[in-house]
């Protein structure tokens, strides 16, 4: 079997899709290889991207750099690696601390995380679990710090990621180098491999 499981198709296909897919290059330095097979439904890659803006906004506490390090272990409790170096890439061009970034695994006991970053982090898992592994001990834990509003957030952006962990491993999406290199700086040390998401010969 050979991956992606659907062609790409080329980025002048839909120039009205691809300007709304400049939105990457702002967090990602690229567009990701995803949009394109997801191209040939044009309606479903329009409101993935605007769904994807609505969910990452930053809106005050639940931060542009948390959105992506709770997006990293939701994705991560998922097993999409495609997934897991988009948003450690993505976190790190949205300024975050190198501790957290070098210890994002460890997150739940080391010093660089903030109780209240735990917390989030802990939903996170926990709604990323199959089955469902969301108690009333994370749920108080959640409450002690955040509020409803924000609480809708982080569950966006946990929620939003399902959607994108079953669609790019399914798909088998191919890599970018930008993605890659971010990857392997932070996150080949825990064990991470970019599988059925490796470059070929031909990618980029």
């Amino acid at each position: 079997m050979s991956f992606p499981i659907v062609s790409p198709l080329s980025p002048d296909t839909n120039d009205e899709v691809m300007q709304l897919a400049t939105f990457y290059n702002e967090t990602l330095g690229f567009c990701p290889n995803g949009v394109f097979t997801m191209q040939h439904r044009p309606a479903m890659l329009t409101a993935a991207i605007n769904l994807n803006k609505a969910v990452m906004e930053n809106h005050g506490r639940v931060t542009s750099v948390l959105k992506r390090l709770i997006a990293y272990v939701a994705s991560s409790k998922a097993g999409c690696q495609y997934c897991q170096a988009h948003t450690i890439l993505a976190a790190e061009r949205y300024g975050a601390d190198s501790e957290q970034l070098a210890n994002i695994c460890q997150y739940s006991t080391h010093p660089a995380f903030s109780p209240a970053e735990r917390a989030a982090l802990d939903f996170a898992v926990a709604a990323s679990t199959v089955p469902n592994a969301v108690n009333s001990s994370i749920v108080e834990n959640l409450h002690k710090h955040w509020d409803e509003g924000e609480i809708v957030e982080i569950l966006g952006v946990i929620s939003y990621f399902g959607f994108l962990n079953r669609w790019h491993d399914s798909m088998g999406t191919t890599i970018e180098s930008g993605a890659l290199n971010a990857a392997e700086k932070h996150l080949a040390k825990h064990g991470w491999s970019p599988g059925k998401h490796a470059q070929t010969k031909h990618s980029s």
